[in-house]
């Protein structure tokens, strides 16, 4: 299942939300989750949901030569180094045992 944050909220429309669950007697997340699926009415002008859009501007602007170039600069941190990930982890095993 997927996860969704939602910036720009207004603080009027989160406050209305939670007073929305709480007298449903449900979770903020169930109450949204019924909202966006339609399956109770919102009670939420358009107008308090904010479109960001100040990332456009990055999208599709890369060439595929430049894409490419990217992806091989960056190749090495999609790989684990054995030695050192199993030193963390045993690390971290002390640690949590001295605890």
């Amino acid at each position: 299942m997927a996860n969704m944050s939602i910036r720009g909220l207004d603080d009027q429309v989160l406050v209305r939300l939670k007073i929305q669950a709480e007298q449903e007697g449900s979770s903020l997340n169930s109450l949204v989750l019924h909202l966006l699926q339609g399956q109770k009415s919102a009670a939420i002008p358009s107008s308090a949901l904010k479109k960001f859009d100040d990332l456009d501007a990055l999208a599709g602007t890369w060439s595929e030569e430049e894409a490419q170039a990217f992806e091989r600069n960056t190749a090495a941190f999609a790989e684990v180094d054995a030695a050192l990930w199993n030193q963390a982890t045993l690390d971290q095993r002390t640690v949590i045992r001295d605890s």
